[in-house]
């Protein structure tokens, strides 16, 4: 059984290794339709369409222009989301995402950081690198 620690993780827009990454996170969801008719004992459904969201969240960087600048409210990027690294044999998803909101928070103790929220547009891939 393999598993894997946090920190192996990254995220892409396209290419480009988004600068200063926390977490991530890939929610994904499939709406449903019942189809139960008379005389059946029990509800019944069928899986119609699947979609996906989620969240980026990092230390702002605004000299990241492939990455977080990349990742303006209402553009769709290719995001690629690795959860246990880049390299050979590596799974990853892939999504076309449109960037949903932005949230930035600085306290005077802190960081600064940036919270890049997303939608699917289409559906979520898995692959290996």
């Amino acid at each position: 059984m393999a598993n894997h620690k946090g920190s192996e993780g990254l995220v892409k827009v396209g290419s480009a290794t988004v600068a200063e990454v926390k977490d991530w996170s890939l929610d994904q969801t499939a709406d449903t339709v019942e189809d139960t008719v008379m005389g059946d004992a029990a509800r019944s459904r069928k899986s119609t369409l699947v979609s996906a969201s989620g969240s980026v969240n990092a230390f702002w960087d605004e000299t990241d222009t492939n990455g977080q600048v990349a990742m303006a409210i209402g553009t769709e990027v290719a995001l690629k989301l690795y959860p246990e690294g880049a390299a050979s044999g590596d799974t990853f998803y892939s999504v076309g995402a449109i960037i949903t909101s932005i949230s930035l928070n600085a306290t005077f103790d802190g960081m600064v950081e940036a919270s890049f929220n997303f939608e699917s547009n289409g559906a979520v891939s898995v692959a290996t690198v």
